[in-house]
């Protein structure tokens, strides 16, 4: 009966072990995530930060024209045929709103795209010709010539595989930009969706920050391409 006892308690013990490890990874793995954006600071005026329901952050600033900037990841895990991405999502709103259409595109659709703005525009568009799979969508305004700037846009920027969509509207341009590609272990055998970072280098958010801001002249500047590089 004693040793029944002290199997009991062991066990009792091994369980109450593990579940602090649990809690203590938990918490440890949830504050770096609040630090992924940290980086996002030195590239805006008066910057701010925030911490959304699913503990990542947010950041918001100004861009050097004097735009508003709001900038998020978001964890995505809903296609389990391939690794989980994080994304990086740059919102840059104008100063006043514009007269012009709402349109989007979105590479490589699979209908799963929960944070997509283009599924929910109701024209379907004829998308440029490429190497990947694009939808392309808009409100219905668009003329002509205006879809046909766009659609040369969007082949340029589409050209750069790490970017998942790109939406412009009369009151702000929106990038959805590959941050970092899940741990291909944790998701193959955990079914977890871990990413090898610690931040989110500076370089790739002045690059997202930098093709968000060619998209507001997309309807302006009919041949000149946006400068994409960031040193």
């Amino acid at each position: 009966m004693t040793i029944y006892y002290l199997l009991f308690a062991f066990a009792l013990l091994a369980v109450a072990w593990f579940v602090r490890a649990a809690i203590r990874g938990h918490r440890q793995a949830m504050q770096q995530r609040g630090r992924l954006l940290d980086e996002a600071h030195g590239l805006l005026t008066e910057p701010g930060i925030s911490i959304a329901a699913d503990q990542f952050p947010i950041v918001t600033g100004w861009i050097g024209d004097g735009r508003h900037v709001r900038i998020e990841l978001i964890a995505d895990t809903m296609v389990t045929r391939r690794l989980p991405q994080l994304w990086l999502k740059v919102t840059l709103f104008e100063r006043a709103a514009r007269d012009c259409p709402s349109l989007g595109a979105l590479a490589r659709p699979t209908g799963s795209e929960y944070y997509s703005l283009v599924h929910g525009f109701p024209e379907w568009m004829s998308p440029p010709q490429m190497g990947i799979s694009l939808l392309m969508r808009g409100d219905g305004r668009a003329n002509a010539e205006q879809a046909a700037l766009a659609g040369r846009h969007f082949q340029r920027l589409f050209a750069d595989q790490k970017v998942k969509e790109a939406v412009i509207t009369a009151k702000a341009a929106r990038l959805v930009y590959q941050a970092s590609q899940g741990e291909r272990a944790a998701h193959m055998f955990l079914r977890q969706a871990r990413f090898s970072l610690e931040t989110v280098p500076a370089a790739t958010i002045a690059q997202a920050i930098a093709l968000t801001a060619g998209l507001s002249t997309i309807y302006a500047e009919a041949d000149s391409v946006p400068v994409l590089q960031v040193a």
